[in-house]
């Protein structure tokens, strides 16, 4: 819901830092692949108890995520990048909310799991409807210039860092968060599917 408005709060000055770290001949792939690693050690900070340095990397994570898109854009958008981007995405964010049900089983184990349900829903909409976009060649440039079709939603990637910051801010409210959010996932789901019974029939 709100990427629209940050990318184009954000997508300036991150085009400047990637026309510099380009400059140095740093690759996006080799940013993705930095900052996924970071992603999964946040997950397992926040697992062994740590949140708030979990919080730090994931930050960082999500940075390095907002970058390799940007130097994507000064070296040339890939097909291997884009793939690269998203399925990096979905595995540090269900990685987080499993790091959650570790930490605390008895608390979080059962919305986390359905936390992970409705990331299926989320995901699955957006990825098939992205390939569906591909194929027909429908192209927006809402959240700015992509290797792929971004349908919007009521939880997007803005809401979803939002949730995890919450989360590891404050650990004990994990479990009310994951249910509300998981609620939104759905509902962006629904959205979703109304959307593409309606553009793709």
């Amino acid at each position: 819901m709100l990427d629209a408005a940050a990318r184009r709060l954000i997508d300036p000055p991150l085009a400047e830092v990637a026309r510099r770290v380009a400059s140095f001949g740093i690759g996006a792939d080799a940013i993705s692949i930095v900052g996924f690693a970071l992603g999964l050690l946040a997950a397992g900070l926040v697992a062994a108890g740590h949140p708030s340095v979990g919080l730090l990397l994931f930050l960082v994570n999500r940075l390095a995520d907002g970058l390799d898109g940007a130097v994507a854009r000064v070296n040339g958008i890939t097909d291997r990048g884009g793939f690269l981007d998203i399925v990096f995405d979905f595995i540090v964010y269900a990685a987080m909310a499993c790091a959650f049900a570790l930490h605390d089983p008895a608390a979080n184990a059962l919305p986390a799991a359905c936390l992970l349900f409705a990331f299926m829903g989320t995901g699955s909409s957006f990825l098939a409807f992205a390939t569906m976009a591909g194929r027909r060649g429908l192209t927006t440039e809402a959240r700015g210039k992509k290797s792929l079709y971004y349908l919007g939603g009521l939880t997007e990637g803005s809401e979803t860092i939002a949730f995890f910051v919450l989360s590891c801010l404050k650990p004990q409210w994990f479990p009310v968060l994951a249910w509300v959010f998981a609620a939104m996932c759905w509902l962006t789901t629904a959205a979703r599917i109304v959307t593409g019974w309606r553009l793709l029939g």
